[in-house]
């Protein structure tokens, strides 16, 4: 069977002498891990189209043994400039990380996709805050994958917005002042529940357009993050390599 798809490299590893294997986020197929014959000679005309972070038009291939051969593989897009900043370099290659953890196998993944082409492309760009590209990638991965939290109103009385409110990381859930409980919650300003509700509910089109203060974003960064390594329950080598680059 021959699948002809989009999709952005998320992995690659060597394999034997002159092989690779890559791991790649397709439109129609989600995840897919592919063989590269060859793709450790420099002469191979797929090497350039399959490597970290690439977005090419692939042909793939689907053995009887039920494994994936990248036949051919035609670049679109390799972001280059990511290249010259180890800090976009390494934020990038993060969001390659969890989009890989949160998209589906075997089934259609155009909206991650879409998700993590608009990151990078953003990244690249220097358009936006790289927190706040961060904090929405974060959290719309957790939204659409299925674990978005219940954000619409406090989970006891219904109360749709307070001056503050108080979020749980183990449950996703909202609480106001009034109905807080006595475990340990996260108290949340306005402005943060706005932004978390519009990266969870908007159009994929709208999702990054949004602003807060710069306190804002280091408050939203650290939640969606706490959260994100909450409902995935693993940490990531990516996200800690980033860290050291930023201090944050």
């Amino acid at each position: 069977m021959t699948l002809r798809t989009d999709g952005i490299v998320i992995r690659e590893q060597t394999t034997g002498e002159q092989d690779r294997l890559v791991t790649i986020l397709t439109r129609e197929n989600g995840v897919i891990k592919g063989f590269v014959n060859g793709g450790r000679n420099p002469k191979n005309r797929n090497v350039s189209s399959t490597g970290l972070l690439c977005y090419s038009d692939f042909t793939i291939e689907k053995t009887k043994k039920d494994v994936y051969v990248i036949k051919e593989a035609t670049a679109k897009e390799v972001f280059f400039s990511l290249r010259d900043n180890i800090t976009s370099l390494s934020l990038a290659q993060y969001f390659a990380e969890i989009s890989g953890e949160l998209s589906p196998r075997e089934e259609n993944a155009a909206e991650y996709l879409s998700l993590l082409l608009n990151s990078i492309y953003l990244l690249t760009n220097k358009k936006k805050d790289a927190r706040l590209i961060k904090s929405v990638t974060e959290l719309r991965l957790c939204a659409i994958s299925g674990y978005m939290p219940n954000l619409v109103s406090c989970h006891e009385c219904g109360r749709f917005e307070s001056e503050t409110m108080y979020f749980s990381l183990e449950t996703g859930m909202l609480f106001c002042e009034s109905c807080k409980s006595s475990e340990k919650l996260l108290k949340l300003g306005p402005g943060i529940i706005s932004a978390m509700r519009h990266i969870c509910f908007s159009a994929p089109e709208k999702v990054f357009s949004f602003s807060l203060s710069a306190d804002g974003i280091a408050a939203l960064s650290d939640l969606t993050e706490r959260y994100l390594r909450k409902v995935t329950l693993r940490n990531y080598k990516t996200l800690d390599f980033y860290k050291t680059m930023t201090d944050i």
